[in-house]
C-alpha cells in the first residue's frame, strides 16, 4: 500500500503518515536521546528513516532560514540528515517551503504555529498537541493531494501546482536573492 509521509524535521521531528484515504497510521514526535550533538541527531535521524517505507511518497518541510536559538545548528544538520539518508534511498520526497504549508492550511503563505490549529481541526478533523506533528500532517495532506483525487480550494491547488511546476527562476529573481545573501 503506498503511504503519504509528511516529516516536520527540528529537534522535536514529527512525523505523521497516513494512507491514500487520508486515515492517519501513525502521527508522532520524535525527540533525540543522548549526551552529545551527534547522538541526538543520529538518534532522530535514524529513528525517523526507520519509519519510511520504500514505496512511501515523503513530503519534508523546507528549512526555515530565519530560525533562531541555541538548537538551530541541530536543527538544520537533522533536516539536512535525513535528506542524505532519503537520497541515499534513493527515496524521492517533495519539499514544502513554510509559506506552502501555512497557504495550503489557511489560504495565505503566514501564520503562527498557534493560528494553524484550529483551521488544520476545521478543515480535516486533525489535533494534536505538538505543532511538529501538525506540521507533519499537513506535509502528508500535500504529498497525497499530488498523488489522489482530493477536493482542494483554490490556493490548495496553487500549493500543488507549483510543487508539480515549480516557477522558473529568471535571472533578475537570482540577482534579487544575491544581493539578499549578501
Amino acid at each position: 500500500m503506498i503511504r503519504y509521509v509528511g516529516i516536520d524535521q527540528s529537534t522535536k521531528t514529527g512525523v505523521t503518515i497516513l494512507d491514500p484515504d487520508g486515515n492517519v497510521l501513525k502521527a508522532v514526535e520524535i525527540q533525540g536521546e543522548g549526551q552529545r550533538d551527534e547522538a541526538i541527531i543520529n538518534d532522530v535521524v535514524i529513528r525517523t528513516l526507520r519509519l519510511i517505507q520504500p514505496m512511501d511518497r515523503v513530503a519534508i518541510e523546507g528549512f526555515s532560514y530565519g530560525s533562531t536559538g541555541a538548537f538551530v545548528g541541530q536543527q538544520y544538520a537533522i533536516g539536512w540528515a535525513i535528506r542524505i539518508g532519503l537520497y541515499v534511498r534513493k527515496q524521492p520526497y517533495v519539499e514544502v517551503a513554510p509559506t506552502q504549508l501555512k497557504k495550503f492550511v489557511m489560504g495565505v503563505g503566514r501564520g503562527t504555529k498557534e493560528e494553524l490549529i484550529l483551521p488544520i481541526y476545521k478543515r480535516w478533523g486533525f489535533e494534536h498537541s505538538s505543532d511538529n506533528v501538525r506540521d507533519a500532517y499537513v506535509l502528508a495532506q500535500v504529498i497525497r493531494a499530488m498523488h489522489e483525487q482530493v477536493p482542494l480550494i483554490k490556493p490548495q491547488q496553487e500549493v500543488i501546482h507549483n510543487l508539480l511546476h515549480p516557477p522558473l527562476q529568471t535571472k533578475a529573481n537570482k540577482s534579487k536573492k544575491a544581493k539578499r545573501g549578501k
